[in-house]
């Protein structure tokens, strides 16, 4: 019998890992990709989104309740918002991020400009904004969130709603910062904000940014008010650890 294994000069390659990774490997905003196809982009799944909220009718909520006196000059004041948005629902979740999608050809495409601008004109854009803002916001979520029930067929009668607070740490000296309830930051100041979410379909209800001292029962009271507001019709019955009854 010959044996072929003493005349075959290659060298068997090493099988397995050399070394096991210390770390998993992340996939974060500051990891480079490229592709070598000219019309593939890894944000392919912003066009149905766009196409959502264009057959919701977005951009006539937010011109109609968005209240915004400063003059934009880069990009109009919906595609200042829909930037935002598309880019949160990518994961990007500072403004600093946009620089990675700047040039973007389907985020460029969708907003219809050249290229984004730069994060400093993002930041005047928000500062523009006045503290009403953020509810004329949640008046927007609220009907965008009835459409999308209706368009779905969501029928829900009783709710299960879920109300808390969480710690928001500070870093120097920020208006309306306390030392309180800080776990992972004991002695530090921090925000203590109250939020609610819809227990069954995992939704943002409302919220709101407080100072650090824990809330009060009239505080409480008042927010869950806006919460009962911001419900979708059809809602006959709220449930949660601390409340039960009807829903206004």
């Amino acid at each position: 019998m010959k044996n072929n294994r003493k005349h075959n000069n290659q060298t068997t390659a090493r099988q397995g890992a050399e070394a096991a990774c210390v770390e998993p490997l992340k996939i974060g905003a500051a990891t480079p990709f490229d592709f070598s196809a000219h019309n593939l982009t890894a944000y392919g799944g912003l066009l149905p989104v766009a196409t959502m909220l264009e057959k919701l009718g977005f951009q006539q909520l937010v011109e109609e309740n968005l209240t915004i006196k400063r003059l934009t000059r880069a990009m109009p004041v919906y595609q200042f918002v829909l930037a935002m948005v598309l880019a949160l629902y990518v994961g990007f979740s500072r403004l600093h991020h946009l620089r990675f999608l700047e040039r973007e050809p389907m985020l460029t495409g969708i907003l219809k400009v050249l290229r984004l601008p730069p994060q400093c004109t993002f930041w005047r854009f928000l500062a523009a904004l006045h503290l009403s803002a953020a509810g004329q916001i949640l008046r927007v979520q609220q009907i965008l969130r009835q459409r999308v029930w209706e368009a779905a067929h969501v029928e829900l009668k009783t709710i299960t709603l879920d109300t808390d607070t969480t710690v928001h740490t500070l870093f120097g000296h920020q208006m309306g910062g306390r030392k309180s309830y800080n776990p992972k930051n004991r002695g530090k100041k921090s925000f203590q904000p109250i939020l609610t979410f819809l227990a069954e379909t995992r939704e943002y209800v409302g919220g709101e940014l407080r100072n650090g001292d824990r809330p009060s029962g009239k505080q409480i009271a008042r927010h869950l008010e806006g919460v009962f507001a911001a419900l979708p019709k059809g809602v006959e019955t709220c449930k949660a650890p601390f409340l039960t009854g009807g829903c206004a």
